[in-house]
């Protein structure tokens, strides 16, 4: 059996790649065990710089396989028990986390439709390169569920909170022009570029000042929901911490010699 995600790390840029094309890349339990697993080794790895996530076949990710979600439940409807949405704090809250939270970027290369959870794996990544022939599905009220995998906090702060609302309260397919007029496409590509176009952007990022990067994401997550005064003294904190790295001197450097930097993301 092929394994249901890949993992790959080349001169600094982790390459996660969710693997069940004939499941239209569906979460089952293996599935998000693996992809769990792989994230938050990409963001413990400090020979890693940047992660690039995508997925093979024609799909990025449908969210949950709903065939074998089916059957955990009718399980726990027999035992009397109600382990089937632990997968939202065993699974889908960890690997948000780790796409979102590790301190190096993350680009999503989104080949083909992204729903449910894929939809919130792609939310949760620094930056998302879109095939033209992508689209995007928000789906959970459709199945009678409340939003997971970051959602909630995602989509909100990239569409605002009443197009968010909407796309949650009336559950449709939207194509990727529109997710690049929303804000959520950073890059349209046609879909045979996608992967070059994609692996491009992960590899300028894994060879950039990549403490720079982690410090500025931190920046951004806490100036969200944090006064100005308080995000000044946030900047302070944090470029004080960048200016002591080893990348700053290096680019110092070059602009001085009037070189390209080559940073080491120390």
């Amino acid at each position: 059996m092929a394994d249901t995600v890949l993992y790959e790390v080349s001169d600094g840029l982790a390459t996660v790649t969710i693997n069940r094309p004939e499941a239209m890349n569906a979460m089952n339990i293996r599935a998000k065990a693996a992809l769990r697993d792989a994230v938050q080794s990409a963001a413990a790895d400090p020979a890693v710089r940047a992660v690039l996530l995508t997925a093979a076949g024609r799909a990025f990710c449908v969210g949950q396989d709903l065939k074998e979600h089916v059957a955990l439940l009718e399980s726990d409807r027999d035992a009397g028990t109600r382990h089937t949405m632990e997968t939202v704090r065993k699974h889908y809250n960890p690997i948000v986390r780790a796409i979102a939270e590790m301190p190096k970027p993350v680009v999503a290369g989104v080949n083909g439709v992204a729903a449910g959870a894929g939809l919130g794996f792609a939310l949760a990544a620094d930056y998302r390169v879109v095939a033209d022939s992508a689209s995007f599905t928000t789906s959970f009220a459709g199945v009678a569920l409340t939003a997971d995998s970051g959602v909630s906090w995602t989509l909100p702060r990239l569409v605002g909170r009443s197009r968010a609302m909407e796309l949650l309260l009336f559950p449709r397919s939207f194509s990727a022009q529109e997710a690049y007029d929303l804000g959520i496409a950073n890059k349209l590509v046609p879909a045979g570029e996608l992967a070059d176009e994609a692996a491009a952007v992960a590899r300028t990022l894994a060879d950039g000042p990549t403490l720079a990067y982690a410090a500025l994401k931190k920046s951004l997550d806490f100036s969200a929901d944090h006064s100005l005064a308080e995000s000044l003294e946030k900047e302070d904190e944090l470029q004080t911490m960048a200016g002591a790295s080893e990348d700053h001197q290096i680019a110092v450097q070059a602009f001085v010699a009037k070189e390209q930097p080559k940073f080491t993301g120390r």
